[in-house]
C-alpha cells in the first residue's frame, strides 16, 4: 500500500487483535496518519501511541468522519453500546466486524447501514500467522471485499464463507483452534517431563513437532490421514500411541469438543445481538 492508495481506518477498540491489524498495516506501508483509534482506557492508549505513532481517542468524534473503513475489535458485551456515538460519524464508510458472535443483521441495525463484513480470525495474527474467515453482506461490492483482504491479509491467511452461518464452524475450528494446539502442548510437555525430560526440553520439542507437522500438511497435496498413515508403521512405537488414542475415542471426544464450541458462537450471538 502506498500513501495515494492507503484507506484511512478507524479501529474501535485498541486491544490485541487490533494491535495484529494495525502493525501489520504499517508493515505493509499504510502511513500512521491514516490510521485512528477510539480506544476508552488510558493505558491502553497509551500503549498504541508509543508502539505505533497513531492518534488515539478516547471516545469516537467528528474525526472518524471520512474513513474509509471501521474496525470493530471490541467485546461482543461492548458493541452495542459503542455502536451509538460511533454510528453518527461513519454512515459513508464499510464495517469489519471481529467481535465474536455478533451477527451482521445486529450490526446494521445498530449502526444504521448493511456495509459490513463480519470476520473470525485468531490469535495468530499476533506474529502474522493468522487465519481469518470472512462473510461479507451482500451490499458489500468487489471493491469493499478487495479492502478486507488487504488489511485482514496483512496478519496471515483467510477465506471467505458464503454463509453467516458458517462463520460458528470458523470459530469453532480457527477462531478457538489456537487453544487445542496449547493444550496439547501442555500435555506433550507433562508426557516428556513424566519421562525423565526437563521440561524446557519438553516444550521445545513438543512446539518444533506441531511446527514441523503443520508445515509439511501445508506443503503436501496428501490429506492428513495419509500424512498419519506413514508415519505410524503397524507394532511400533506411533502405533502404540495412536491405537491408545483410538481406543479411548481421542478423535470423536475432540470432534464433540469442536460441536460444543460452535454452539456456543451461536449462544453468544443469541445473547448479545439483542
Amino acid at each position: 500500500m502506498n500513501q495515494t492508495s492507503s484507506p484511512r481506518i478507524a479501529f474501535i477498540g485498541g486491544g490485541n487483535m487490533a494491535s495484529a491489524i494495525i502493525g501489520g498495516l504499517i508493515g505493509r506501508g499504510v502511513p500512521v496518519d491514516h490510521i485512528t483509534v477510539v480506544e476508552p482506557f488510558e493505558a491502553a492508549r497509551a500503549a498504541l501511541q508509543t508502539k505505533f505513532g497513531i492518534t488515539a481517542l478516547h471516545t469516537a468524534s467528528a474525526a472518524l468522519a471520512g474513513q474509509d473503513l471501521v474496525v470493530w475489535a471490541v467485546k461482543p458485551q461492548s458493541f452495542k453500546d459503542a455502536a451509538t456515538p460511533v454510528a453518527a460519524h461513519t454512515a459513508q464508510a464499510l464495517h469489519l466486524s471481529v467481535a465474536a458472535g455478533i451477527t451482521t443483521d445486529s450490526i446494521a441495525q445498530w449502526l444504521g447501514t448493511p456495509r459490513i463484513v463480519r470476520a473470525m480470525p485468531n490469535t495468530p495474527a499476533l506474529v502474522g500467522k493468522g487465519m481469518t474467515g470472512l462473510f461479507a453482506r451482500p451490499e458489500v461490492n468487489a471493491q469493499g471485499q478487495a479492502l478486507i483482504e488487504r488489511v485482514i491479509g496483512s496478519t496471515g491467511q483467510f477465506l471467505w464463507v458464503d454463509a453467516e452461518d458458517k462463520l460458528d464452524a470458523v470459530t469453532a475450528m480457527s477462531g478457538s483452534g489456537p487453544a487445542y494446539v496449547f493444550l496439547f502442548l501442555e500435555a506433550m510437555t507433562q508426557a516428556g517431563v513424566d519421562m525423565g525430560l526437563t521440561a524446557d526440553q519438553s516444550y521445545q520439542l513438543a512446539v518444533a513437532t506441531f511446527q514441523g507437522a503443520t508445515e509439511l500438511a501445508a506443503r503436501s497435496d496428501e490429506s492428513a490421514s495419509v500424512l498419519r498413515e506413514r508415519v505410524t508403521s503397524k507394532g511400533g512405537t506411533t502405533y502404540a500411541a495412536i491405537t491408545h488414542m483410538q481406543q479411548t475415542e481421542l478423535p470423536q471426544h475432540f470432534i464433540a469438543a469442536l460441536r460444543k464450541a460452535e454452539a456456543r458462537a451461536k449462544e453468544l450471538a443469541a445473547e448479545f445481538g439483542k
